[in-house]
């Protein structure tokens, strides 16, 4: 697990640099004299860039290249776009950066939790993921804040530097974490063969999962304001947000060792995923206090954290040959999924108020888990070979 701890470094990296700059807005608004809605579009681009580009990236460029070669080429796509977006002083050349930054992310995230996957037996390949995603995690809930706190005491670009130095700490990492065995590279296969992932009709359900369940979690949290502060008056929402994000952490971390103990990683999804749903359609009701405000918040982001990992054991179970194309489009569908999820979010706003926001996101989560109850078909990953790995020099 230690090579896995060293792959985890990028993704801390990741998550930071894909949740810190949306906190950054105001700051940088002053500095360059844009709108906040205008820069707004940076995150947009990033993960844009991160759900789209990122796949064919993996499927038509990266193909046959050693899996420490892919990791490493990402990560300096990476760190060259927060470079781009420290140095940068108009909204195009953010924007460029913002694509750059995505695009390096989008082929780290995916293709290190493949090379994960194969750095350990298969019984605790759940673990092994679920530290991948525990460093994203880890950068949202501890990085953000200290991002923050730089930026308003140093400016916005030292934090981009910070981000950028931990992308070269990680190439540092990968370098000693596949140093004395290799992840073999995805096969070359044919654009047609590629192609079949997207109308894998197993695959697809899976995909869809992700999406929906990740834009009811992102797309209410994004509002959680406005509702809280019509329920409960909060007008301050640091200490729950705190809670929440405390509450993503441990679920990161503890959903590896259920996943390798609960073979029906199917029935696993469904419960999370419903779980996700009762909370948020008992949200408006219950969070009328700080207790019940806390336990909620604490619970959603547990179960919300937590559903990437087994959607990911489901996807490499079905997709073993072709994992590294398979893993791409699962994190593309993530992140499609908390930005469909934040606009249509928004929308509700608008029209209905926070109430309708987390209620018919909850509604959305419950169809959801019974449509993958009834018509996935069962996954037990936990006895599925891992993907191949050889104990060749990586060099």
């Amino acid at each position: 697990m230690r090579r896995v701890l060293l792959l985890a470094i990028g993704s801390l990296a990741l998550g930071l640099d894909a949740y810190v700059v949306a906190g950054l807005l105001p700051v940088m608004a002053m500095n360059l004299h844009y709108s906040v809605a205008a820069l707004g579009q940076l995150v947009t681009a990033f993960t844009l860039s991160y759900a789209l580009l990122s796949p064919f990236a993996a499927a038509f460029f990266f193909a046959g290249r050693p899996m420490r070669t892919v990791l490493l080429i990402a990560l300096v796509v990476f760190s060259l776009g927060n470079v781009l977006t420290a140095v940068a002083t108009s909204l195009p050349l953010l924007l460029l950066a913002r694509v750059i930054a995505g695009l390096g992310a989008g082929i780290y995230a995916p293709m290190s939790a493949v090379s994960a996957a194969a750095l350990v037996p298969a019984r605790r390949r759940g673990r092994a993921l679920s530290l991948i995603i525990g460093g994203m995690t880890t950068g949202v809930v501890l990085g953000v804040p200290l991002g923050l706190l730089l930026a308003h005491h140093v400016g916005w670009r030292a934090t981009l530097w910070m981000v950028t130095g931990l992308g070269v700490v990680a190439m540092a990492g990968v370098l000693l974490a596949l140093r004395g065995g290799t992840v073999q590279p995805a096969r070359r296969v044919p654009v047609r063969d590629r192609l079949r992932v997207l109308t894998d009709r197993r695959v697809l359900p899976i995909l869809a999962v992700t999406a929906l369940a990740a834009g009811a979690s992102i797309g209410s949290y994004t509002y959680l304001g406005p509702l809280l502060a019509s329920t409960a008056g909060v007008t301050d929402l640091s200490g729950y947000l705190w809670l929440w994000g405390l509450g993503g952490l441990a679920g990161s971390f503890a959903i590896g060792t259920l996943v390798d103990r609960w073979p029906n990683t199917r029935l696993l999804v469904t419960v999370i995923v419903g779980v996700l749903g009762v909370l948020l359609v008992s949200l408006p009701a219950v969070a009328r206090g700080p207790a019940g405000i806390a336990v909620l918040l604490v619970i959603w982001g547990a179960v919300g954290w937590s559903q990437t990992t087994p959607q990911q054991h489901r996807i490499l179970a079905l997709r073993t040959d072709d994992g590294p194309v398979a893993m791409s489009l699962n994190s593309s569908a993530l992140y499609l999924g908390n930005s469909l999820g934040t606009a249509a979010g928004g929308l509700l706003l608008a029209g209905a108020g926070p109430a309708a926001v987390v209620l018919t996101f909850g509604a959305i989560a419950l169809a959801v888990a019974a449509a993958n109850l009834f018509t996935a078909r069962p996954t037990p990953l936990a006895r599925t070979p891992a993907p191949a790995a050889t104990p060749a020099n990586t060099r």
